[in-house]
């Protein structure tokens, strides 16, 4: 092998990857060419080392390829590309592709709450046998508006977080059965529902509603959503369509589950920041109600708008993608 004319073809490949590896800041167009030069100096180096040995030029080599792995290291590790990927496209897809799930579970859930909340009021004796005896009014108005404030803001922060993940989680977990999904959502459903009839009994419906409402709105769509997502989860080994078996319908959407899964944890942040700083602050209720409506509003249009749109393109570019029913 003639060296001379190896290094003076592949010589403008090697100083566009030193080029690329002295900087300290790389758009993704250039991370990816760093890394396709990076395989290319690899390969020479091994080409270079076994038919023409030269002392200069493999240590001029093995120097940048070196260098170069060393850079394609740092740029995985601060790279947000993945991150960005996930909440811009991958998201938003899947919280479209079970939209009929989760908005069917939202409606259902919220009408047999307000039908709970309607019946018990015309049935005051179940508020005896639910608390043991009939609640004292005023009392019970002070626990629940000081059950916001009891404790610092941070430490509640982390206990509403840290609950409402791991029931989202067991009702995504357990879909796969079906039946413990509805267990799940009806304990939490009557728990609400019981606390609401009760302040409506009181005569604070209003203080009921204005401290539910700022977190509420987001905190009980992801409650929904995991249950959703995970009764979906479970019908596609159930009826897994003519495409695929069941094994296969499974593991698809129990993809799609995971993806959904990571996204809940953060929106339960936020509807646990929510629940923590805003709903027990000085603020006027209506600003109260009002951030956790515009929040709420803005996932729905995060979730239905825009994840139509990314699930249309990326079924546009696979064919073959499933149908989100």
């Amino acid at each position: 092998m003639d060296l001379d004319a190896y290094v003076a073809e592949h010589g403008g490949e090697w100083r566009r990857l030193e080029v690329l590896v002295a900087r300290s800041r790389l758009n993704p167009a250039e991370v990816d060419e760093m890394v396709l030069l990076y395989q290319r100096a690899a390969t020479h180096l091994s080409i270079v080392r076994s038919r023409t040995p030269d002392a200069v030029v493999l240590a001029d080599l093995s120097r940048l390829v070196l260098a170069g792995r060393a850079a394609i290291n740092r740029s995985e590790r601060l790279s947000w590309r993945p991150a960005a990927q996930f909440f811009v496209t991958k998201l938003p897809a899947a919280l479209y592709r079970t939209r009929w799930w989760w908005l069917t579970v939202m409606v259902v859930m919220i009408g047999a709450a307000w039908a709970l909340i309607a019946y018990v009021q015309q049935n005051p004796v179940v508020l005896e046998q639910w608390f043991g005896a009939h609640p004292d009014e005023a009392r019970l108005v002070d626990e629940f508006v000081n059950y916001y404030s009891e404790y610092r803001a941070s430490t509640f922060f982390s206990a509403v977080w840290v609950n409402n993940a791991m029931l989202a989680a067991q009702c995504l977990a357990s879909g796969v059965l079906i039946l413990p999904v509805f267990y799940l959502l009806g304990n939490n459903l009557v728990s609400i529902a019981m606390m609401g009839a009760a302040m409506f009994d009181a005569g604070a419906g209003d203080v009921y509603l204005t401290y539910i409402a700022p977190h509420g709105f987001l905190e009980l769509t992801a409650i929904f959503i995991g249950g959703g997502v995970g009764l979906r989860i479970g019908w596609s080994w159930i009826a897994p369509g003519p495409l695929l078996s069941r094994r296969e319908s499974l593991v698809h959407w129990a993809k799609e589950g995971m993806t959904v899964a990571v996204g809940l944890v953060f929106i339960l942040l936020v509807s646990g920041i929510l629940e923590a700083y805003v709903t027990p602050s000085a603020l006027p209720a209506p600003v109260r109600v009002g951030i956790g409506a515009v929040l709420w509003l803005a996932f729905l249009a995060y979730a239905l708008i825009w994840g139509r749109n990314v699930a249309r393109e990326a079924a546009q570019s696979r064919p073959e993608a499933l149908s989100s029913r």
